[in-house]
């Protein structure tokens, strides 16, 4: 099992203290979190992008190249790219150069992304989102892998003979689709054969268990090799102590302070309770072994073999938050490596041929 740090850069009160970091401290946690992520043994750091309030992670490509240069070893994850708001030209040009810069740790998760406020600032509609997101990535997909392209395009001008530089380092770069709810993206991901990553955050197992399911069917129903399959999952929370006792003491001003948060804004409240939270989602709190029994619990629904955590303290101390993924590093990570198996496919850059002679030249 492969293992990542995933934050979407939000940018509000801390929950227990009520301080609000400045913009440019919250970005220097996102960088320090991504140096911490490396030197415990992450896999992967993932940011998110988000175009309204209180998310400050609109520009991913930049923020995962200044990642890209202070790193050396983990993958650099887009979780999620939002091509249903983006010309996937641009985008195009934006990853592949950061695929060059980063020295092929680049690795994509797509969607069609969510909220009002970004869609009226794109002039997305509810209704032609999900059009959108399959026609970009269509085209991003295409340029990605040939030289010139030709497509008639509804939601940007039509391309015709169309180069776009720098051409990438990988040959193809791996594309996961992020679902939350969504079969058009489930479908959208068998179709092309990806692999799929479901968010798994908001609600208990059952409806993200029955969109996997669904992603399985319809990877058979267009005629995939059932063993190249892969599914990668999100977690609600995450803070680990020797014992579960220490774990709900401490978690539980963040969980109540969330709560309170929900129902102040008219938010959807899914878990009364720590112990509901604890039980009933998809959140890692507790000693090593509960941590452990968990993960596996969901994987037996899932058959997923990529985990992502949240890279954000959220709530806890800085010390809190980095004794915990020490810990899950030290004591969770390396049993469910043992017992559940990577992915499908190889970790490191996809290169074409003559770049693999080069590499190893």
């Amino acid at each position: 099992m492969k293992f990542l740090a995933i934050t979407l850069i939000v940018h509000r009160p801390d929950p227990v203290t009520g301080v609000l970091k400045s913009t440019q401290d919250r970005f220097r946690e996102v960088l320090d979190n991504a140096l911490l992520a490396e030197e415990l043994g992450f896999d992967g750091f993932g940011v998110g992008e988000r175009h309204e309030r209180p998310f400050l992670s609109s520009s991913p490509p930049v923020v995962l190249s200044h990642i890209a240069a202070l790193t050396r070893r983990i993958r650099l994850f887009t979780a999620v790219t939002t091509l249903s708001l983006l010309d996937p030209v641009r985008a195009f040009e934006d990853y592949a150069t950061l695929d060059h810069l980063s020295g092929g740790r680049l690795e994509l998760i797509i969607g069609k992304g969510n909220g009002s406020a970004q869609r009226e600032l794109f002039h997305v509609t509810p209704e032609d989102q999900w059009e959108r997101n399959a026609e970009s990535y269509e085209v991003f997909r295409r340029l990605w892998t040939e030289d010139k392209v030709t497509a008639q395009t509804r939601f940007r001008p039509p391309l015709k003979d169309a180069e776009a530089w720098p051409r990438p380092y990988q040959r193809p770069v791996r594309v996961w689709h992020g679902s939350a709810t969504s079969r058009e993206s489930v479908d959208l991901a068998a179709r092309y054969g990806d692999p799929l990553f479901s968010a798994n955050v908001t609600h208990p197992i059952e409806p993200y268990a029955e969109l996997i399911t669904y992603y399985r069917e319809r990877w058979a129903h267009y005629g995939h090799d059932p063993a190249g399959l892969a599914v990668g999952a999100g977690t609600a929370g995450l803070y680990v102590a020797r014992t579960s006792q220490e774990a709900a003491e401490t978690y539980r001003p963040v969980f109540e302070s969330n709560l309170a948060f929900q129902r102040r804004h008219g938010l959807p409240v899914v878990f009364e309770t720590l112990e509901d939270f604890v039980e009933r989602s998809s959140a890692l709190i507790g000693s090593p072994q509960q941590v452990v029994e968990k993960v596996h619990r969901y994987h037996e629904r899932f058959g997923h073999t990529v985990l992502h955590l949240h890279a954000d303290a959220g709530g806890l101390t800085d010390t809190q938050h980095r004794d915990s993924l020490s810990l899950f590093q030290s004591e969770v990570a390396p049993v469910l490596r043992r017992s559940i198996p990577d992915p499908p496919f190889a970790w490191e850059p996809v290169l074409p041929s003559t770049e693999k002679e080069r590499a190893h030249a």
